[in-house]
C-alpha cells in the first residue's frame, strides 16, 4: 500500500444518529471511538484527514474537523441536508484533486480496500468512482474529484436532498463486489451500523476476526497528523 499524496480524506460524521441513539462515530472498539479508528485507518494512505461534523464535539479527539456549512432555506428555517451536505462542504474546503469521502459508522472497512479503491480511482478518467452492491450505490466510501463540488452545490441550491440524484448528474464510474472479492470474501467491507443490533454484531466481529494490519490498532492512541 502506498500514500496517495493527491488525495485528500474526509470522514462524514454529521447524521442525527437517531436509530442508534447516540453518535456512531463515537461508538466505543476496543477501547477508541470508531471515528478515530477510522482516521487512523486512512491517514497513511492519503494526504490528509479532515472530519467534516461537529467541531465542538470531535476536535478533542485530536482530529482536524470543519464544520458541516452547507444549509438551505426552508419557508423561515434554515435546514441540514443530510449527506449531500457533507459531500458539498468537503469538496467546498479540498484543496486537492482527488478525495476519498467515507461515512463514520463503517468498521468494517480495511486498509486494503481502501488502496484498492484508491488506485482504481487515480485510473479512472470518471467524475466519481462510486461502488454500487445489492444494497444500490454507496456513495459514502466512495472517491471524488474536487470538480464534483459545483455540480452538487447546485443541486442543493435547487432543492435535490438524495445523494443518489445527483450521483446521476456526475460522470460516475461503478465498482462492484465481484471486483473486489479477493479482499473482502466475507462481504462486509461495506456494511455500516444503523441500530443498537448493528453495533454488537460489529463489536463481536472486532473481538474475534480483527488484525491489527487491517484496523492499524495501536496500544498507545494518537491522532492522526494534520
Amino acid at each position: 500500500m502506498k500514500r496517495y499524496r493527491q488525495v485528500a480524506g474526509f470522514i462524514l460524521a454529521g447524521g442525527a444518529s437517531s436509530r442508534m441513539g447516540r453518535d456512531k462515530g463515537l461508538l466505543d472498539f476496543s477501547g477508541v471511538p470508531l471515528i478515530l479508528h477510522t482516521a487512523r485507518l486512512i491517514e497513511p494512505l492519503v494526504a490528509e484527514v479532515t472530519v467534516v461534523g461537529s467541531p465542538r464535539r470531535y476536535a478533542k479527539l485530536g482530529l482536524h474537523v470543519i464544520a458541516d456549512e452547507v444549509q438551505v432555506k426552508s419557508g423561515p428555517n434554515r435546514l441540514g441536508c443530510g449527506p449531500l451536505a457533507g459531500i458539498a462542504t468537503a469538496l467546498g474546503a479540498t484543496r486537492l484533486p482527488w478525495n476519498l469521502i467515507v461515512a463514520c459508522d463503517l468498521p468494517y472497512l480495511s486498509a486494503e480496500w481502501i488502496d484498492w479503491l484508491l488506485s482504481r480511482a487515480l485510473r479512472s478518467r470518471g467524475e466519481a468512482i462510486v461502488p454500487r452492491t445489492e444494497h444500490g450505490i454507496e456513495p459514502l466510501a466512495a472517491v471524488y474529484r474536487r470538480e464534483c463540488g459545483a455540480t452538487i452545490a447546485a443541486a442543493l441550491a435547487w432543492g435535490v436532498r438524495k445523494v443518489s440524484d445527483v450521483i446521476n448528474e456526475l460522470h460516475v464510474e461503478l465498482v462492484y463486489p465481484r471486483q473486489w472479492r479477493r479482499i473482502d470474501p466475507s462481504g462486509l467491507i461495506l456494511r455500516n451500523m444503523n441500530a443498537p443490533g448493528d453495533y454488537e454484531e460489529a463489536r463481536k466481529w472486532w473481538a474475534t476476526a480483527r488484525s491489527s494490519e487491517t484496523l492499524h490498532v495501536r496500544k498507545s492512541p494518537r491522532p492522526p497528523k494534520r
